[in-house]
C-alpha cells in the first residue's frame, strides 16, 4: 500500500509541474524556492506541537489548491505560482514518505515513521 500511495503522489508531483509548465512562469525561481516551505519546520523550535500545526498548514495540498485557484480567479501568477510550488513541494515530500506530522514527533507522520 505505502508504494502505491508514493507511486500516486509522482503523479501528482508531475500533475503540478505540468501544470507549472501550461504559465509563463520561472522554472528558475521554482528550482530556487522548491525547498522553501520546509521552513515551516521552525516552528519545532518552539515545541512539537506548534511545530505539527505550522508544517501542516503549509504542507496540505489543500492550501496549494486553494492558492492555485485564486490565483486563476484572479489572474494573478503570483498566488499561481506559490500555488503551484506548495502543491509540488508536498507530493515530493510524500514520494519520500514525509507526510503530514502527529503531534508528538516530527518523525510520526500519516505515512508512518520517518526513518525507521
Amino acid at each position: 500500500m505505502k508504494n502505491l500511495v508514493k507511486l500516486e503522489e509522482f503523479f501528482l508531483l508531475l500533475l503540478s509541474l505540468f501544470l507549472f509548465s501550461q504559465y509563463d512562469l520561472s522554472w528558475g525561481w521554482f528550482a530556487l524556492l522548491f525547498l522553501t516551505p520546509d521552513l515551516s519546520m521552525i516552528g519545532y523550535l518552539i515545541n512539537t506541537r506548534l511545530g505539527a500545526w505550522i508544517y501542516n498548514l503549509i504542507h496540505h495540498r489543500g492550501l496549494g489548491t486553494s492558492l492555485y485557484v485564486f490565483g486563476v480567479l484572479l489572474s494573478n501568477s503570483t498566488l499561481i505560482f506559490i500555488g503551484i510550488l506548495f502543491f509540488a513541494h508536498s507530493s515530493f515530500d510524500r514520494v519520500f514518505g514525509y507526510g503530514l506530522k502527529h503531534e508528538d514527533s516530527f518523525q510520526n507522520t500519516h505515512l508512518g515513521k520517518i526513518g525507521k
